[in-house]
């Protein structure tokens, strides 16, 4: 049966999508004891074991550093080290529920720069989910009654670095190899955060080896899962099931941090999560074929369109 299939991608990208949650309470975990660039550049080391699963028919490792076009991807290099840098600086500072929140923020950020960079035309329908989106941040945050931190300015470049990961992607087009575009945000992280982390190095803890090879192994894990899904079940319904890392970031908050989430970050839950779901409609009804926003790990949004479906039957 047809729905056999889809059901199998389904249920792996909700383990994907719980694989890059629990990557996500592991460098929270850390609490600041090492910095963000340390915690991303180790991530990014043991993210490299995704590389072997990723790598599609006809890929070689030299295409990691091949391209159609190299300014775009010089781009995604440093795109993906602010991006790791921002996330990380999040998930250390703010509630996992908070920093999911902003960095939900993505697809609305995607809508903007499809607008300025790729002239893309956006209706009225998509231009009020992206306000519905502003909205709701603005219900989260409530500027004016409480303290905004650097954490909040982390998960902003978080989504920021995510978003242009797709609109490079869009711009490029599926001529290039999603080995290649993955390999730039690897190589980002590894070469800015491992750059950057010099001035404060510090040799972790045996606790802290054992979560940062948990974001990082989990993080790649999430990578691969999330590629198989895609075999099976088309993006379209694979994309909105990235929402499951707002439960999980719930969840997690509330039983190993002890974070409660109010009545105003519900609603303003419901109105991010709401406006997502409504770009990624939009842009289903529109036929836009590359992929959808993906939030917290912006090389998902590479892993969710396989460039060869026939790979696995």
């Amino acid at each position: 049966m047809r729905s056999d299939p889809i059901l199998r991608g389904i249920l792996i990208a909700f383990a994907a999508f719980a694989a890059y949650a629990v990557s996500d309470a592991c460098v929270k975990l850390i609490e600041g004891r090492i910095s963000p660039f340390e915690s991303g550049f180790f991530g990014a080391v043991f993210g490299i074991a995704a590389l072997p699963f990723l790598m599609k028919r006809g890929d070689r490792w030299q295409d990691v550093l091949a391209t159609t076009n190299r300014p775009l991807w010089l781009l995604r290099f440093f795109s993906a080290g602010a991006g790791i840098i921002g996330s990380v600086t999040a998930f250390t500072h703010l509630s996992m529920a908070e920093a999911f929140c902003l960095i939900f923020l993505l697809p609305s950020f995607v809508t903007i720069m499809s607008v300025v960079f790729l002239k893309e035309p956006v209706g009225f329908r998509r231009w009020g989910a992206v306000i519905i989106g502003f909205l709701g941040v603005l219900v989260v945050l409530r500027p004016g009654f409480r303290e905004l931190s650097i954490g909040h300015v982390g998960a902003v470049f978080a989504g920021l670095g995510g978003a242009l990961s797709i609109v490079i992607y869009r711009a490029i087009g599926p001529a290039e190899k999603n080995i290649s575009l993955y390999g730039a945000g690897l190589l980002g992280g590894l070469v800015i955060c491992g750059l950057l982390m010099l001035g404060d190095f510090r040799w972790p803890t045996g606790e802290e080896w054992l979560l940062l090879a948990g974001y990082g192994l989990l993080g790649a894990l999430g990578n691969v899962l999330l590629m198989y899904s895609a075999f099976y079940a088309p993006a379209a319904v694979v994309g909105p099931i990235q929402y499951s890392q707002m439960l999980w970031g719930i969840l997690f908050g509330y039983l190993i941090f002890g974070d409660r989430v109010d009545l105003p970050m519900v609603a303003g839950i419901a109105l991010i999560v709401g406006s997502g779901l409504l770009t990624l409609s939009r842009e289903r009804t529109k036929g836009v074929a590359l992929p959808p926003a993906v939030a917290g790990k912006d090389e998902a949004a590479l892993a969710i369109k396989p460039e060869d479906e026939t790979a696995i039957s």
